[in-house]
């Protein structure tokens, strides 16, 4: 072995140690975006996209699944089929946040699989992504009966598990899908037209809230106005402008 060789090794195993001390601290309560280089957001995003952080956060994400279980912590559980923990990479730079599982959801134990999702994939596609480089999940994690609005106490049973995956997953941007995703990431009861066209934060993370795709099914006149909504997206995520 070269001496080059033995120094590239050496330093791989530095960074090994390194990523697992940072996870300890994670955990332990100090925040990930402080940990990570502060010196750019580009530096951030390309320290989340290397493999072994990757690794690092999908065991974080499963301990928060595993640690929901079968849940009961509210009335929901009574009528689900499946659990819908969320989906999609372990470090994206874009997080959806919709309001509930529906009838597919809750069948497949997957999030947007139905007709809202189909238009959810478009929206990615839209935004530059495939569905596997970003993350979905949702506000609650069992589909309310007859897909109804969460009512606060159910909100209140789940967002704990909401919030770890956000603080998990780090993302440079989040997307509420949705009045009640909207409402619960702003701590608000104003309405979505009220809440979109404007970036808010979500712990310091830009957080721009559009229409469901459910209701742009149902209303496609809006389509336009959510078209505003995901440029504004984009220039966060790829032009620097509104994020900041």
């Amino acid at each position: 072995m070269g001496p080059d060789a033995k120094i590239f090794r050496e330093l791989a195993s530095v960074a090994s140690q390194l990523r697992w001390t940072v996870t300890g601290l994670l955990w332990g309560g100090i925040s990930y975006r402080y940990v990570a280089s502060q010196e750019s957001k580009g530096t951030r995003n390309d320290l989340c996209q290397s493999q072994p952080d990757e690794v690092v956060l999908t065991r974080g994400l499963s301990d928060i699944q595993q640690d929901l279980g079968e849940c009961r912590r509210c009335r929901l559980h009574s009528g689900r089929t499946h659990i819908v923990f969320g989906e999609g990479a372990a470090s994206p730079r874009l997080v959806f946040v919709g309001e509930g599982p529906g009838f597919d959801e809750d069948r497949q134990g997957r999030p947007f699989v139905g007709r809202a999702g189909k238009l959810l994939d478009k929206i990615i596609i839209a935004l530059g992504f495939r569905r596997d480089q970003v993350y979905i999940c949702n506000v609650v994690k069992c589909r309310p009966p007859n897909n109804r609005t969460p009512d606060a106490d159910e909100i209140s049973a789940c967002s704990s598990y909401l919030v770890q995956q956000l603080e998990i997953l780090r993302p440079s941007a989040i997307c509420a899908l949705g009045a009640c995703a909207a409402q619960t990431l702003t701590g608000t009861t104003s309405s979505i037209s009220q809440l979109r066209g404007k970036v808010h934060k979500w712990r310091g993370t830009p957080l721009v809230c559009t229409y469901h795709p459910a209701y742009l099914l149902r209303t496609p006149s809006q389509k336009a106005a959510t078209w505003q909504d995901l440029l504004r997206i984009q220039r966060i995520l790829f032009g620097g402008q509104e994020g900041e």
